[in-house]
């Protein structure tokens, strides 16, 4: 399960250009599961809409302090005479995005000078504050000693990266990207399950080049793969990500890029040793062309005649090498016949689960931001020797939840002793 579902997470937005960012956390938020409740300070009203964040929210806006608790409330704001203080209380974590110099500064200094500082003030939960401000703000002392002052008790920073400001200005102070601060979060609610655990994923399409300018191929984008590396690093994970992808990966995966099936072989098998979990999630190409062009292939030669020749099963050298402590998932992305062809690649393989997939069907699979598996699962005492685990459709970020919730499972079970 998403470490995101059912989490109660207030979303602060201070007035700032930058708040319209806010819109889509706030979705990304909600879409994993969350329940969010958006808290606008006045100046947030002033850049985005109250009806934007009420619509996708799960709870309307709360603007002030003053909004409930009068004769005549306003239908579908809250009637807490008290907001701050439920909020505070009822929250698993409090996101600010973005945060600005002044909500900074006034968080620092413990002044509850409208509902979202006070209810700031008022919470033992996390919290997670996202600085944009122009560069000179963001470098002045008294900013960087504020934000030194909120970490030193706790407050979990997303820094700003560099980019383009308002006003054309370009330098440090734009808020970081809705992704980066999604898991900063997720990492904040994950408990750390797989602490010291060293994990390996794979991640993307392999390409096999036939010339220096035309390769072979297949359509995965890498989404799954990378968000399976990212879970693991949320959940405390040491891991290693092997991808042909260019996408950004959590803070503290270490990422190698490849290209082709032996490429990713070699990286694998050269790290299998020191490795506690194996997830291959890449689309590696099952074939590859015998001999790769020096020269682009030019129309005007005629229809060249592309011989191919097998690739390294990186799965089955996995299968044949590995320790009897470590776990490995193996990936079945097929069109028909799902649980056969993943039942018989479980049993070819030598790998513990496989986490199979329709890439066929509406919203799963490749470029998608949606995916819905069964895992299989090598279980001796099912009737068939394998059990399965249906993961309904839903992101890629929970389907990578639900599948390393298996993997831990199966690290547990491994651990207890044999009844005497």
């Amino acid at each position: 399960m998403s470490a995101l579902a059912g989490r109660r997470i207030v979303l602060g937005v201070t007035g700032g250009i930058a708040a319209y960012k806010a819109v889509e956390v706030c979705r990304r938020l909600v879409d994993a599961g969350a329940h969010v409740i958006p808290v606008l300070s006045s100046g947030a009203q002033r850049f985005v809409g109250e009806t934007t964040f009420s619509t996708l929210a799960s709870e309307p806006v709360v603007r002030s302090l003053w909004d409930i608790g009068v004769d005549e409330p306003v239908p579908g704001r809250h009637t807490s005479p008290i907001p701050h203080t439920r909020l505070g209380q009822t929250a698993d974590l409090i996101l600010v995005c973005p945060a600005t110099a002044r909500l900074i500064g006034t968080y620092a200094a413990g002044i509850s000078s409208d509902l979202l500082t006070a209810t700031l003030i008022a919470t033992t939960a996390p919290v997670v504050i996202c600085p944009a401000m122009h560069t000179e703000m963001w470098d002045h002392p008294a900013v960087q000693e504020n934000l030194a002052t909120l970490q030193r008790r706790g407050v979990r920073v997303v820094p700003p990266s560099e980019g383009r400001l308002a006003g054309g200005d370009h330098g440090r102070g734009r808020l970081a990207e809705p992704s980066t601060i999604l898991d900063v979060v997720h990492g904040v609610l994950t408990p750390p399950s797989l602490a010291g655990v060293r994990v390996l994923v794979t991640a993307g399409g392999t390409r096999e080049p036939i010339d220096p300018v035309r390769f072979i191929g297949n359509r995965s984008s890498g989404k799954q793969g990378h968000a399976l590396a990212d879970e693991a690093a949320a959940r405390g994970a040491d891991v290693h990500l092997v991808t042909t992808v260019d996408r950004a990966a959590a803070a503290g995966v270490r990422c190698t890029r490849v290209d082709t099936a032996q490429e990713m072989h070699d990286v694998v098998l050269g790290e299998l040793g020191a490795t506690d979990v194996v997830v291959m999630a890449a689309a590696v190409a099952d074939f590859r062309p015998v001999g790769v062009a020096d020269d682009k292939i030019k129309k005007d030669a005629g229809v060249p005649t592309v011989r191919l020749e097998p690739t390294p099963d990186i799965l089955a050298a996995i299968g044949q090498r590995r320790r009897g402590d470590q776990v490995v998932v193996g990936f079945a992305a097929e069109t028909s016949s799902v649980r056969e062809h993943a039942r018989s690649k479980l049993e070819r393989k030598g790998a513990d689960l496989i986490v199979a997939n329709d890439v066929a069907a509406p919203s799963v699979g490749f470029e998608h931001d949606t995916n819905q598996v069964v895992v299989l699962v090598r279980d001796p005492a099912a009737e068939t020797g394998v059990r399965e685990v249906e993961v309904p459709l839903q992101s890629k970020r929970a389907v990578a939840a639900a599948v390393l919730d298996v993997v831990e499972t199966l690290r547990n079970d491994r651990r207890v002793p044999p009844t005497r």
